[in-house]
Protein backbone atom coordinates (compact mmCIF):
# COMPACT_ATOMS: atom_id res chain seq x y z
CA UNK A 1 0.00 0.00 0.00
CA UNK A 2 3.17 2.26 1.10
CA UNK A 3 4.15 2.23 -2.60
CA UNK A 4 1.23 4.42 -3.65
CA UNK A 5 1.49 7.11 -1.22
CA UNK A 6 3.62 9.76 -0.88
CA UNK A 7 4.73 10.56 2.73
CA UNK A 8 5.78 14.25 2.60
CA UNK A 9 7.96 15.30 5.77
CA UNK A 10 7.51 19.71 6.29
CA UNK A 11 4.15 21.89 5.78
CA UNK A 12 6.26 25.05 4.71
CA UNK A 13 6.22 26.12 0.70
CA UNK A 14 7.92 23.40 -0.54
CA UNK A 15 5.87 20.93 1.24
CA UNK A 16 2.28 22.25 0.51
CA UNK A 17 3.13 22.88 -2.99
CA UNK A 18 4.70 19.31 -3.26
CA UNK A 19 1.72 17.87 -1.83
CA UNK A 20 -0.56 20.11 -3.36
CA UNK A 21 1.10 19.28 -7.06
CA UNK A 22 1.04 15.45 -6.06
CA UNK A 23 -2.26 15.40 -5.24
CA UNK A 24 -3.85 16.90 -8.14
CA UNK A 25 -2.29 14.28 -9.98
CA UNK A 26 -4.75 11.58 -8.05
CA UNK A 27 -1.73 10.18 -5.38
CA UNK A 28 -2.80 9.96 -1.70
CA UNK A 29 -0.42 12.47 0.43
CA UNK A 30 0.54 12.31 3.54
CA UNK A 31 1.88 15.44 5.04
CA UNK A 32 3.61 15.51 8.56
CA UNK A 33 4.15 18.58 10.07
CA UNK A 34 5.08 18.94 13.60
CA UNK A 35 3.37 22.32 14.40
CA UNK A 36 1.63 23.09 16.89
CA UNK A 37 2.93 19.63 18.85
CA UNK A 38 5.97 21.14 18.68
CA UNK A 39 7.45 24.83 17.57
CA UNK A 40 10.64 25.41 15.52
CA UNK A 41 12.65 28.79 17.16
CA UNK A 42 11.30 30.67 14.54
CA UNK A 43 8.10 30.04 13.42
CA UNK A 44 4.96 31.10 15.81
CA UNK A 45 1.77 30.29 13.62
CA UNK A 46 -0.12 27.19 14.09
CA UNK A 47 -1.08 26.73 10.45
CA UNK A 48 0.58 24.76 7.20
CA UNK A 49 2.86 27.55 4.64
CA UNK A 50 4.33 29.97 7.41
CA UNK A 51 6.36 33.13 6.39
CA UNK A 52 8.87 33.93 8.90
CA UNK A 53 11.67 36.42 7.63
CA UNK A 54 9.30 38.51 5.66
CA UNK A 55 5.96 39.45 4.02
CA UNK A 56 7.40 39.72 0.63
CA UNK A 57 7.97 37.11 -2.44
CA UNK A 58 9.68 39.85 -3.89
CA UNK A 59 10.14 41.45 -7.27
CA UNK A 60 7.24 40.66 -9.80
CA UNK A 61 9.15 42.57 -12.94
CA UNK A 62 10.76 39.89 -15.36
CA UNK A 63 13.22 42.16 -15.36
CA UNK A 64 13.67 40.03 -12.40
CA UNK A 65 14.58 36.17 -12.31
CA UNK A 66 12.66 35.75 -9.32
CA UNK A 67 9.48 37.46 -11.72
CA UNK A 68 9.91 35.48 -14.16
CA UNK A 69 10.24 32.22 -11.69
CA UNK A 70 6.71 33.83 -10.11
CA UNK A 71 5.16 33.81 -13.35
CA UNK A 72 6.18 30.08 -14.64
CA UNK A 73 4.39 28.55 -10.96
CA UNK A 74 1.43 30.64 -12.27
CA UNK A 75 1.44 29.80 -15.61
CA UNK A 76 1.72 26.13 -14.26
CA UNK A 77 -1.18 25.79 -11.39
CA UNK A 78 1.18 26.32 -8.44
CA UNK A 79 -0.95 26.53 -5.20
CA UNK A 80 1.76 29.27 -3.77
CA UNK A 81 0.85 31.75 -6.38
CA UNK A 82 -2.47 30.81 -6.35
CA UNK A 83 -2.40 31.65 -2.59
CA UNK A 84 -0.14 34.64 -2.79
CA UNK A 85 -2.57 36.20 -4.85
CA UNK A 86 -5.77 35.97 -3.29
CA UNK A 87 -4.00 37.59 0.23
CA UNK A 88 -1.19 40.02 -1.40
CA UNK A 89 -1.07 43.78 0.02
CA UNK A 90 0.07 46.52 -1.52
CA UNK A 91 3.63 46.22 -2.48
CA UNK A 92 4.77 48.61 -5.42
CA UNK A 93 6.58 46.11 -7.19
CA UNK A 94 6.96 43.53 -5.35
CA UNK A 95 4.63 40.53 -4.63
CA UNK A 96 3.44 40.48 -0.42
CA UNK A 97 0.74 39.44 1.34
CA UNK A 98 -1.10 39.29 4.82
CA UNK A 99 1.14 36.26 6.10
CA UNK A 100 -1.88 35.08 8.69
CA UNK A 101 -4.12 35.14 5.74
CA UNK A 102 -1.42 33.12 3.19
CA UNK A 103 -1.02 30.77 5.44
CA UNK A 104 -5.09 29.91 6.44
CA UNK A 105 -5.25 30.16 2.79
CA UNK A 106 -2.64 27.30 1.87
CA UNK A 107 -3.69 25.27 4.89
CA UNK A 108 -7.78 25.23 4.12
CA UNK A 109 -6.63 24.04 0.84
CA UNK A 110 -4.12 21.50 2.02
CA UNK A 111 -6.48 20.28 4.52
CA UNK A 112 -9.68 20.31 2.35
CA UNK A 113 -8.25 17.76 -0.30
CA UNK A 114 -9.81 14.42 -0.46
CA UNK A 115 -6.66 12.60 -1.20
CA UNK A 116 -3.94 14.81 1.75
CA UNK A 117 -3.83 13.64 5.16
CA UNK A 118 -2.13 15.90 7.45
CA UNK A 119 -0.30 14.08 10.43
CA UNK A 120 0.56 17.05 13.32
CA UNK A 121 3.13 14.74 13.91
CA UNK A 122 7.13 15.24 14.67
CA UNK A 123 8.96 12.98 11.96
CA UNK A 124 12.04 12.24 13.72
CA UNK A 125 12.83 9.67 10.81
CA UNK A 126 12.74 8.90 7.45
CA UNK A 127 10.59 6.30 6.47
CA UNK A 128 12.03 3.09 5.70
CA UNK A 129 9.40 2.08 2.61
CA UNK A 130 7.72 3.72 -0.12
CA UNK A 131 7.97 7.33 -1.94
CA UNK A 132 8.94 10.02 0.38
CA UNK A 133 9.85 14.11 0.12
CA UNK A 134 11.72 15.55 2.82
CA UNK A 135 10.76 19.30 2.99
CA UNK A 136 11.75 19.75 6.53
CA UNK A 137 13.46 23.71 5.69
CA UNK A 138 16.73 25.34 7.43
CA UNK A 139 15.15 24.63 10.72
CA UNK A 140 15.26 21.04 10.80
CA UNK A 141 14.47 19.45 14.31
CA UNK A 142 17.49 17.73 15.56
CA UNK A 143 16.27 14.38 15.68
CA UNK A 144 15.20 14.33 11.93
CA UNK A 145 18.67 15.97 10.80
CA UNK A 146 20.67 13.05 12.91
CA UNK A 147 18.53 10.72 10.70
CA UNK A 148 19.43 13.18 7.69
CA UNK A 149 22.88 13.38 8.33
CA UNK A 150 23.19 9.71 8.43
CA UNK A 151 21.15 9.20 5.50
CA UNK A 152 23.43 11.60 3.51
CA UNK A 153 26.98 10.42 4.84
CA UNK A 154 27.43 13.34 6.92
CA UNK A 155 27.03 15.69 3.68
CA UNK A 156 24.74 18.08 5.74
CA UNK A 157 25.74 20.96 6.96
CA UNK A 158 23.75 23.07 9.75
CA UNK A 159 24.75 26.86 8.88
CA UNK A 160 25.43 28.85 5.96
CA UNK A 161 28.94 31.07 5.52
CA UNK A 162 28.26 32.33 2.12
CA UNK A 163 30.53 34.99 0.05
CA UNK A 164 28.79 37.56 -2.06
CA UNK A 165 28.44 36.36 -5.94
CA UNK A 166 28.51 38.88 -8.87
CA UNK A 167 27.85 38.80 -12.17
CA UNK A 168 31.11 38.64 -14.87
CA UNK A 169 29.37 41.29 -17.26
CA UNK A 170 29.43 44.09 -14.27
CA UNK A 171 32.82 43.68 -13.79
CA UNK A 172 35.57 46.53 -14.52
CA UNK A 173 38.19 44.02 -16.22
CA UNK A 174 40.15 47.21 -16.67
CA UNK A 175 40.82 46.85 -13.47
CA UNK A 176 40.98 43.38 -12.96
CA UNK A 177 43.49 40.40 -13.87
CA UNK A 178 43.01 36.75 -14.46
CA UNK A 179 45.67 34.39 -12.79
CA UNK A 180 45.63 31.54 -10.66
CA UNK A 181 48.32 31.96 -7.74
CA UNK A 182 51.72 30.57 -8.82
CA UNK A 183 50.36 30.17 -12.28
CA UNK A 184 48.55 27.06 -11.08
CA UNK A 185 45.07 25.62 -12.94
CA UNK A 186 44.52 27.55 -16.05
CA UNK A 187 44.91 31.39 -16.02
CA UNK A 188 41.07 32.03 -15.92
CA UNK A 189 39.98 29.77 -13.01
CA UNK A 190 40.89 32.85 -10.73
CA UNK A 191 40.03 37.21 -11.42
CA UNK A 192 42.13 38.73 -9.49
CA UNK A 193 41.27 43.05 -7.74
CA UNK A 194 44.16 44.44 -6.67
CA UNK A 195 44.64 46.69 -3.97
CA UNK A 196 47.50 48.96 -3.26
CA UNK A 197 47.91 50.32 0.09
CA UNK A 198 45.60 53.31 0.39
CA UNK A 199 43.15 51.34 -0.71
CA UNK A 200 43.46 48.17 1.22
CA UNK A 201 43.68 50.71 4.55
CA UNK A 202 40.35 52.35 3.84
CA UNK A 203 38.84 48.70 3.27
CA UNK A 204 39.65 47.38 6.49
CA UNK A 205 38.75 51.03 7.84
CA UNK A 206 35.46 50.28 6.47
CA UNK A 207 34.88 46.72 7.05
CA UNK A 208 35.38 47.54 10.96
CA UNK A 209 32.93 50.42 10.99
CA UNK A 210 30.29 48.67 8.73
CA UNK A 211 26.97 47.93 10.25
CA UNK A 212 26.29 43.64 11.70
CA UNK A 213 23.57 41.77 10.94
CA UNK A 214 23.08 40.43 14.79
CA UNK A 215 22.58 36.80 15.42
CA UNK A 216 18.83 36.00 16.23
CA UNK A 217 18.15 34.18 20.09
CA UNK A 218 18.60 30.09 18.32
CA UNK A 219 21.31 30.68 15.62
CA UNK A 220 23.96 30.35 18.01
CA UNK A 221 26.98 29.82 15.38
CA UNK A 222 30.55 28.78 15.98
CA UNK A 223 32.74 30.25 13.42
CA UNK A 224 35.37 27.95 12.40
CA UNK A 225 38.76 29.65 11.37
CA UNK A 226 38.15 28.26 7.74
CA UNK A 227 35.04 30.61 7.26
CA UNK A 228 35.49 33.47 9.90
CA UNK A 229 33.61 36.17 8.35
CA UNK A 230 35.90 38.73 7.00
CA UNK A 231 34.93 41.66 9.44
CA UNK A 232 35.76 39.71 12.22
CA UNK A 233 39.31 38.96 10.84
CA UNK A 234 39.79 42.84 9.81
CA UNK A 235 38.77 43.41 13.34
CA UNK A 236 42.12 41.44 14.47
CA UNK A 237 44.47 43.58 12.86
CA UNK A 238 45.05 45.51 9.94
CA UNK A 239 47.32 43.06 8.43
CA UNK A 240 45.01 40.04 9.08
CA UNK A 241 43.39 39.95 5.78
CA UNK A 242 46.80 40.40 3.97
CA UNK A 243 48.05 37.75 5.00
CA UNK A 244 44.27 35.56 5.18
CA UNK A 245 41.92 36.20 1.96
CA UNK A 246 42.82 38.68 0.56
CA UNK A 247 47.38 37.44 0.58
CA UNK A 248 48.92 38.79 -3.08
CA UNK A 249 51.44 36.20 -2.92
CA UNK A 250 51.66 34.25 -6.38
CA UNK A 251 49.92 36.34 -7.91
CA UNK A 252 51.39 39.10 -10.25
CA UNK A 253 49.65 41.36 -11.98
CA UNK A 254 50.59 41.71 -15.90
CA UNK A 255 50.09 45.32 -16.06
CA UNK A 256 52.50 46.24 -13.62
CA UNK A 257 54.31 43.01 -13.22
CA UNK A 258 54.88 42.91 -9.59
CA UNK A 259 52.25 41.80 -6.61
CA UNK A 260 49.77 44.00 -5.30
CA UNK A 261 49.81 45.21 -1.81
CA UNK A 262 46.53 43.10 -1.31
CA UNK A 263 44.08 41.26 -3.55
CA UNK A 264 40.79 40.22 -3.49
CA UNK A 265 39.85 36.56 -5.84
CA UNK A 266 37.06 36.35 -7.54
CA UNK A 267 36.45 32.47 -8.73
CA UNK A 268 33.80 31.27 -11.41
CA UNK A 269 30.84 30.64 -9.66
CA UNK A 270 29.29 28.76 -12.76
CA UNK A 271 31.26 26.57 -15.67
CA UNK A 272 29.72 28.95 -17.71
CA UNK A 273 31.32 31.87 -15.51
CA UNK A 274 28.99 34.52 -16.10
CA UNK A 275 28.90 34.78 -12.14
CA UNK A 276 32.05 35.17 -9.84
CA UNK A 277 31.97 34.86 -5.95
CA UNK A 278 34.64 36.91 -3.59
CA UNK A 279 36.93 34.20 -2.25
CA UNK A 280 36.88 33.85 1.18
CA UNK A 281 34.09 36.81 2.09
CA UNK A 282 31.52 35.49 4.25
CA UNK A 283 30.36 37.84 6.26
CA UNK A 284 27.60 39.49 8.73
CA UNK A 285 27.72 42.95 7.36
CA UNK A 286 23.97 44.52 6.64
CA UNK A 287 23.36 44.00 2.38
CA UNK A 288 23.33 47.67 2.64
CA UNK A 289 26.79 47.59 3.97
CA UNK A 290 27.65 44.85 1.72
CA UNK A 291 26.80 47.14 -1.73
CA UNK A 292 28.86 50.14 -0.09
CA UNK A 293 31.69 48.40 0.98
CA UNK A 294 32.40 46.01 -1.51
CA UNK A 295 32.14 48.57 -4.51
CA UNK A 296 34.97 49.92 -2.91
CA UNK A 297 37.40 47.38 -4.25
CA UNK A 298 39.23 47.91 -7.80
CA UNK A 299 36.80 46.50 -10.75
CA UNK A 300 33.71 46.26 -8.52
CA UNK A 301 32.87 49.91 -8.75
CA UNK A 302 29.53 49.17 -10.58
CA UNK A 303 29.12 45.20 -9.37
CA UNK A 304 25.67 43.53 -9.71
CA UNK A 305 25.30 41.28 -6.98
CA UNK A 306 23.14 38.09 -7.83
CA UNK A 307 23.89 37.00 -3.86
CA UNK A 308 24.65 39.09 -0.53
CA UNK A 309 27.08 37.18 2.21
CA UNK A 310 25.38 35.58 5.30
CA UNK A 311 26.21 33.88 8.14
CA UNK A 312 23.07 32.54 9.73
CA UNK A 313 21.69 28.67 10.86
CA UNK A 314 20.53 26.93 7.65
CA UNK A 315 20.42 22.90 7.79
CA UNK A 316 20.79 22.16 3.79
CA UNK A 317 22.37 19.12 1.99
CA UNK A 318 25.33 19.25 -0.43
CA UNK A 319 22.55 18.53 -3.27
CA UNK A 320 24.95 18.27 -6.28
CA UNK A 321 27.14 15.59 -4.95
CA UNK A 322 23.72 13.73 -3.60
CA UNK A 323 20.88 14.47 -5.81
CA UNK A 324 19.72 13.77 -9.21
CA UNK A 325 18.37 16.13 -11.65
CA UNK A 326 14.70 15.39 -10.01
CA UNK A 327 15.89 15.93 -6.44
CA UNK A 328 15.37 12.37 -6.13
CA UNK A 329 18.55 10.90 -3.51
CA UNK A 330 21.19 9.23 -5.87
CA UNK A 331 21.93 6.27 -3.37
CA UNK A 332 18.13 6.12 -2.89
CA UNK A 333 15.62 6.99 -5.45
CA UNK A 334 12.58 6.96 -3.35
CA UNK A 335 13.69 9.63 -1.87
CA UNK A 336 13.13 13.47 -2.92
CA UNK A 337 13.98 16.39 -1.22
CA UNK A 338 12.27 19.53 -1.34
CA UNK A 339 12.81 23.58 -0.72
CA UNK A 340 16.07 25.34 1.23
CA UNK A 341 17.01 21.86 2.66
CA UNK A 342 18.33 21.30 -1.21
CA UNK A 343 19.38 24.66 -1.13
CA UNK A 344 17.64 26.43 -2.75
CA UNK A 345 17.00 30.44 -1.13
CA UNK A 346 13.71 32.29 -1.03
CA UNK A 347 10.23 31.93 -0.51
CA UNK A 348 9.43 31.57 -4.23
CA UNK A 349 12.52 29.20 -4.59
CA UNK A 350 11.17 26.90 -2.49
CA UNK A 351 7.87 26.51 -3.64
CA UNK A 352 9.03 25.50 -6.91
CA UNK A 353 11.17 22.99 -5.84
CA UNK A 354 8.40 21.63 -3.72
CA UNK A 355 6.37 21.92 -6.83
CA UNK A 356 9.14 19.70 -9.16
CA UNK A 357 8.93 17.50 -6.05
CA UNK A 358 5.16 17.00 -5.63
CA UNK A 359 5.33 16.08 -9.47
CA UNK A 360 8.07 14.23 -9.67
CA UNK A 361 7.01 12.04 -6.87
CA UNK A 362 4.20 11.85 -8.30
CA UNK A 363 5.11 10.12 -11.85
CA UNK A 364 7.50 7.73 -9.84
CA UNK A 365 4.58 6.57 -8.09
CA UNK A 366 2.91 6.13 -11.64
CA UNK A 367 5.83 4.62 -13.24
CA UNK A 368 5.82 7.26 -15.76
CA UNK A 369 8.91 8.94 -17.12
CA UNK A 370 9.65 12.33 -15.16
CA UNK A 371 9.14 15.33 -16.89
CA UNK A 372 12.67 18.32 -16.85
CA UNK A 373 11.72 21.59 -17.51
CA UNK A 374 14.42 22.84 -19.88
CA UNK A 375 17.39 24.79 -18.22
CA UNK A 376 16.41 27.64 -19.99
CA UNK A 377 13.85 28.46 -17.97
CA UNK A 378 13.64 29.62 -14.66
CA UNK A 379 12.26 26.56 -13.13
CA UNK A 380 15.06 24.33 -14.88
CA UNK A 381 18.13 26.69 -14.37
CA UNK A 382 17.06 26.90 -10.68
CA UNK A 383 17.44 22.83 -10.64
CA UNK A 384 20.37 22.81 -13.09
CA UNK A 385 22.27 24.63 -10.21
CA UNK A 386 21.57 22.94 -7.53
CA UNK A 387 22.16 19.57 -9.02
CA UNK A 388 25.17 20.52 -11.00
CA UNK A 389 27.09 23.21 -8.99
CA UNK A 390 30.75 22.14 -7.52
CA UNK A 391 30.25 20.23 -5.35
CA UNK A 392 33.48 21.39 -3.03
CA UNK A 393 31.90 25.22 -3.21
CA UNK A 394 28.34 24.35 -3.13
CA UNK A 395 26.16 27.16 -1.15
CA UNK A 396 22.35 28.11 -0.89
CA UNK A 397 21.67 30.58 -4.12
CA UNK A 398 17.98 32.45 -5.15
CA UNK A 399 17.39 32.20 -8.76
CA UNK A 400 19.01 35.05 -11.02
CA UNK A 401 19.78 35.41 -14.82
CA UNK A 402 23.58 34.56 -13.91
CA UNK A 403 21.85 30.98 -13.71
CA UNK A 404 20.39 30.89 -16.97
CA UNK A 405 22.26 29.48 -20.35
CA UNK A 406 23.76 32.61 -22.66
CA UNK A 407 21.59 33.83 -25.56
CA UNK A 408 23.38 33.22 -29.05
CA UNK A 409 24.99 36.03 -30.97
CA UNK A 410 25.78 38.77 -29.68
CA UNK A 411 22.64 41.27 -27.47
CA UNK A 412 22.05 43.98 -25.79
CA UNK A 413 22.77 44.24 -22.13
CA UNK A 414 19.99 46.07 -21.55
CA UNK A 415 18.10 43.91 -23.81
CA UNK A 416 19.44 40.66 -22.32
CA UNK A 417 17.01 39.87 -19.36
CA UNK A 418 13.55 40.47 -21.55
CA UNK A 419 15.00 38.00 -23.64
CA UNK A 420 16.28 35.36 -21.29
CA UNK A 421 12.63 36.13 -20.52
CA UNK A 422 11.15 35.28 -23.70
CA UNK A 423 12.92 32.73 -24.13
CA UNK A 424 11.84 30.94 -21.45
CA UNK A 425 8.27 31.54 -21.04
CA UNK A 426 8.29 30.06 -24.93
CA UNK A 427 10.44 26.94 -23.44
CA UNK A 428 7.85 26.40 -20.74
CA UNK A 429 4.73 26.38 -22.83
CA UNK A 430 5.96 22.38 -24.08
CA UNK A 431 6.84 21.22 -20.63
CA UNK A 432 3.93 22.92 -19.35
CA UNK A 433 0.81 21.14 -21.44
CA UNK A 434 2.51 17.78 -20.80
CA UNK A 435 2.28 18.34 -16.94
CA UNK A 436 -1.47 20.12 -16.76
CA UNK A 437 -2.56 16.57 -19.16
CA UNK A 438 -2.49 14.67 -15.94
CA UNK A 439 -4.06 17.54 -13.66
CA UNK A 440 -7.06 17.23 -16.16
CA UNK A 441 -7.27 13.89 -16.34
CA UNK A 442 -7.01 13.31 -12.71
CA UNK A 443 -9.57 16.11 -11.94
CA UNK A 444 -11.81 14.68 -13.79
CA UNK A 445 -11.72 10.99 -12.35
CA UNK A 446 -11.83 12.39 -9.26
Amino acid sequence: MSENIITIIGGGLAGCEAAWQAAQRGITVILHEMKPQRFSPAHQLPGLAELVCSNSLRGISLDNAVGLLKEELRRCGSLTMEAAEATCVPAGGALAVDRQLFSDYVTNKISSHPLIRIERTEATAIPAEGIVVIASGPLTSDALAASLANLTGDRLYFYDAIAPIVTADSLDMTRVFAASRYGKGDSDDYLNCPLNEEEYLRFIDELNRGEKVPARDFEKIVHFEGCMPVEELASRGVETLRFGPMKPVGLINPDTGHEAHAVIQLRAENREKTMYNLVGFQTKLTYGEQRRIFRLIPGLENAEFVRLGSMHRNTFINSPALLDSTQQLKSDPRIFFAGQITGVEGYVESAASGFLAGIAAARAVQGQPIPLPSPETALGALMHHITNADVKHFQPMNVNYGLFPELPGRVKKKERRQKLAERALAALQEWESSIRHRVRECTEKN
